[in-house]
């Protein structure tokens, strides 16, 4: 079991899938951002850390089940000529699931109800957890394939899975903070989100599209926020999204009204 430790090979796998694993890690952690920032602030850390360790054990379970995994892509079904696996589903639903929450997220931040007005549904823990356990599965299944065809030593991915979302929770905090207070980030994210989504569909229909050309559109549309935010700091208050209806806030505002 531990005959990898004397194999350089193993530690040059082990740093490498880490690392990428880290970088496949960033749209799970927008999408977590995303949802956290619907509840309370006190319930915020928790419900990342909930999260990201829910990531982490649906890896770890799938990897200790590589054979059902690997079977995912044997042809399920024909649409088209076209043969259908377990894993384009998976894919396909969550290209889907993962484009109408970011749309729906992008309407209720620009064209959402003020607070005050007919009230937005209120997120709730279990329902956010539920949502971030559902993209896990498809996000999972994704940088599992990536470990399976990498690393030989089963636990050589597992302890690259394990530090590459330690180094996530220690991130998602700042992360989540920075892309709140910023409403354009916040944008960005979920316009990334989008991508990842129309990606996620089109890999379900084996029409591969590489993420390094997702992240370097990303990366590039934040730096250049970043610029724009350096800038817009000098010239007064900052872009505000719509909020949802905190409780109370209602009458909080008819009162300073009166």
């Amino acid at each position: 079991m531990f005959e990898w430790i004397s194999d350089p090979q193993a530690w040059i796998a082990l740093v490498t899938l880490t690392a990428l694993e880290i970088v496949l890690g960033i749209d799970n952690i927008i999408f977590i951002s995303i949802l956290v920032g619907r509840l309370p602030p006190e319930q915020r850390g928790k419900a990342r850390f909930l999260g990201l360790a829910l990531a982490m054990g649906m890896r770890i379970g799938l990897l200790l089940s590589l054979a059902w995994v690997m079977s995912l892509t044997a042809p399920l079904f024909t649409v088209f000529e076209e043969e259908i696996s377990g894993r384009d589903l998976i894919l396909v639903g969550g290209g889907l699931f993962l484009l109408w929450k970011s749309v729906h997220e992008i309407h209720n931040a620009l064209e959402g109800p003020e607070e005050g007005e007919k009230k937005i549904a209120a997120a709730t823990f279990g329902g956010v957890l539920l949502q971030i356990a559902l993209i896990d599965i498809v996000f999972s299944l994704d940088s599992v394939i990536t470990a399976v065809g990498m690393a030989q030593h089963v636990p050589v991915m597992v302890i690259a899975i394990v530090l590459a979302v330690l180094v996530m929770m220690l991130a998602a905090g700042p992360i989540s903070d920075f892309v709140d207070r910023h409403p354009t980030l916040k944008m960005l994210a979920l316009s990334f989100l989008v991508l990842v989504g129309v990606a996620l569909i089109a890999e379900g229909f084996e029409f591969h599209i590489p993420k390094g050309y997702i992240y370097f559109a990303m990366a590039f549309s934040v730096a250049v926020e970043m610029l724009n935010l350096r800038v817009r700091a000098r010239r007064g208050k900052p872009v505000k999204l719509h909020k949802p209806a905190s409780p109370g806030g209602a009458s909080k505002k008819a009162g300073e009204k009166a």
